[in-house]
Parts: structure tokens; sequence; C-alpha cells
């Protein structure tokens, strides 16, 4: 177990984010989730039956600092870093013609910024494993909705992607984009209903997640878009 890798995700105390910390907890990994409601990771914790390879740590992935001291505690206690799951973002669910923007910020912050935030405080743990940095990213961000500013968001970590593919590929980093479709998961809370047809489950994703990581050294798998089968768009 000491030697095993290791893996950090944000995001990680429910939806896709936890479904990928346990798939990485039963193929032998330690994993560190970070989320910013205590008691939700409080209850992860427990429902998995608080695993010895578990650490969470409470914090905003808006705020450099929080993200720095959480990659911090994972060196700290774990003593290597292998991976990292930018996975933390939500959507306002409205528009740039009639929306509210007083929930704008946050959502840029933590969906854009925040995953930049976890590539500059992760790299130069992941260049000494020879890492990966896998972004969860959505088909919001190759294909235009209507007024859509969560897509405009997630344009931006489609394009983030590639652009630090091409900085980290030679110190040995890789670099992977998950791009869902509709996935039911606590993304769609505040509109107090899931959207009609088929959609994903979180850990279809996490399967595609978990793929990515576990490939062989010397492997880069770049661009992975999933939808649902029915999902035109």
């Amino acid at each position: 177990m000491i030697d095993s890798p290791v893996a950090l995700i944000t995001g990680g105390g429910s939806g896709i984010g936890a479904a990928v910390a346990r798939q990485l907890l039963d193929a032998g990994h330690r994993v560190a989730v970070t989320g910013r409601g205590e008691q939700r990771l409080r209850d992860f914790a427990t429902e998995l039956g608080n695993p010895e390879g578990l650490l969470t740590i409470v914090g905003s992935t808006a705020e450099y600092d929080q993200v720095t001291a959480a990659v911090e505690t994972t060196l700290k206690e774990f003593g290597r870093l292998d991976t990292v799951v930018a996975n933390a973002g939500f959507a306002t669910h409205d528009t740039v013609a009639e929306g509210d923007p007083a929930g704008w910020t946050e959502m840029v912050l933590t969906n854009v910024l925040g995953p930049a935030f976890l590539i500059r405080a992760a790299v130069d743990a992941l260049k000494e494993t020879r890492g990966r940095i896998v972004l969860v990213g959505s088909v919001a961000g190759f294909v235009p909705t209507p007024g859509n500013l969560y897509g405009a968001t997630k344009w931006a970590i489609t394009a983030l992607a590639e652009n630090t593919r091409r900085q980290v590929t030679e110190w040995g980093v890789g670099v992977t984009l998950i791009a869902p479709g509709r996935v039911e998961t606590p993304f769609w809370d505040e509109l107090g209903s899931l959207p009609p047809g088929h959609l994903l489950t979180a850990d279809q994703i996490a399967d595609s997640v978990v793929w990515a990581i576990r490939q062989p050294e010397g492997v880069d798998v770049n661009t992975v878009v999933i939808r649902p089968i029915g999902q035109p768009n």
C-alpha cells in the first residue's frame, strides 16, 4: 500500500468524482478527495467504511491557496502524487440573455480557474511521477447551446486540456479530457428533475476516467467524448 499510486480528485464527495474515487480505491490506489461540504465528505468516507487509503480534504477549488493546501496535504499524507482529477464544477442553468449574473462569477472561477489552479499546484509533483492530469469537461464544450455560459466554461476546459498537454508532455505528464454527455448526478438538482431520455451513470463515466489513468507508461489518451445513446447533440 505504501508504494501504491495516489490520486487527488476535486469535487470527490458525490457524482462522478465519488465514483472515480471508489473505483480507484478498489484498484488499490490511495485517494484524496476534496469538496466544500465537510458533512458530505464525512458521509462519503463512512459509506466506504473509512478505508485507510482514503483522505478527505475540505476546500474550494476556486481558491488557489486551498487547492495548494490540498496538494500539500496529499503529499504529506501519502508521499507522492500520480494523478489529479479536476472534477469539481457546477452550472447556473441559465442564459447570458436572461439569467442572473450573481451566480456566474463563482461558476467561472470553479469551472475554469479551479482546474488551472489544480494543474499549477500539482505539476511539480506530477513531473516526479510522470503522472496524469484528468480534466472533466462536457459535451457542452464541443457543441454550442444557445446562451449557455456553463457551456462556455467547458469550451475553456477543452482548450485548457490541449494547451496543457502541449506544455507538460515534454515532462512525461499525460493529459486526458473526459467530456460526458448527460449523466445522472447531483448536477441536475437545482432544476428539480432529470432531463428526458437515457442518461449515463456516474460509474460509467468513472470507467473511462480509470481506464485512461491506468494506461501503460508512454500512452497518453487525450480526448474522450461520451454520450448516452439517444443524445443527439
